[in-house]
């Protein structure tokens, strides 16, 4: 098992520190390095993230609230959180947060390989409860406001996202739903073969496709544009929509 890892800390010497250690340990991959939760959030959001080694206390926005917002989604595959810090006072909020473990800095490399050893345990764990689960293409569960809502997806008409949300458009109601997701979350929870994302705004529901252009998809009277990068997916769903 590989796990995918960022580093985030606005202190370069800490920052590279972990990064080194990441790239010394032969089951972690570093795919990004930030010295600020902000850059972050963008490739956390259109990336596969496994773990995220996050400093506490940096300007703009703190780990803790970055935790926070990444808490909040919906999804069963959240990257992992490993803590760093200097000041011990923060780790009760940490645990709360779920954070797999918190390290304390100056970080020693055995502290560093501990909480990665934990883990991976809970990336095996989490991995082997996915393979369990039954697969049930019919429903989807969204956080909708305060509660837990079971979405048919042949209900769905298309999906918009704006930055870490997503809005569902249904056939069975004249509202839309607005859940706090983003499309490349939502995505991976949808059954394969029955949505495509067209656009980094759109996701449609290929039964509900009435026609066709070069460079769009219509359901219905509703227009909605395909971007280059998904230009070649497009493409190979029109050859064989006929």
């Amino acid at each position: 098992m590989t796990l995918n890892c960022i580093a985030i800390d606005d202190e370069p010497p800490a920052l590279d520190l972990l990064c080194r250690f990441i790239d010394q340990t032969p089951y972690l991959k570093l795919t990004g390095s930030f010295s600020n939760a902000v850059e972050s959030l963008h490739f956390i959001n259109e990336s596969k993230v496994d773990l995220i080694f996050l400093d506490i206390q940096m300007p703009d926005l703190s780990g803790i609230e970055l935790a926070r917002i990444l808490s909040g989604r919906n999804t069963g595959n959240a990257a992992f959180i490993v803590f760093t810090t200097a000041f011990d006072q923060f780790a009760l909020e940490g645990y709360k947060l779920d954070a797999i473990d918190y390290l304390l800095k100056p970080i020693g490399y055995n502290d560093f390989l501990k909480a990665v050893q934990k883990v991976v345990k809970w990336a095996e764990l989490r991995r082997n409860r996915n393979e369990l689960l039954p697969q049930n293409e019919d429903f989807i569960y969204l956080k909708v406001e305060f509660q837990t809502v079971k979405i048919r997806c042949s209900d769905i008409i298309y999906i918009e996202g704006f930055k870490d949300y997503a809005k569902i458009f249904l056939t069975s109601s004249e509202k839309s739903m607005l859940s706090l997701i983003t499309l490349k979350a939502l995505q991976e929870n949808l059954p394969k073969g029955k949505f495509m994302r067209i656009h980094k705004s759109f996701i449609v529901s290929l039964d509900k496709i009435t026609a066709v252009t070069k460079n769009s998809v219509l359901i219905g009277s509703s227009s909605f544009p395909v971007s280059e990068p998904f230009k070649d997916g497009f493409n190979q769903f029109v050859k064989t929509w006929q």
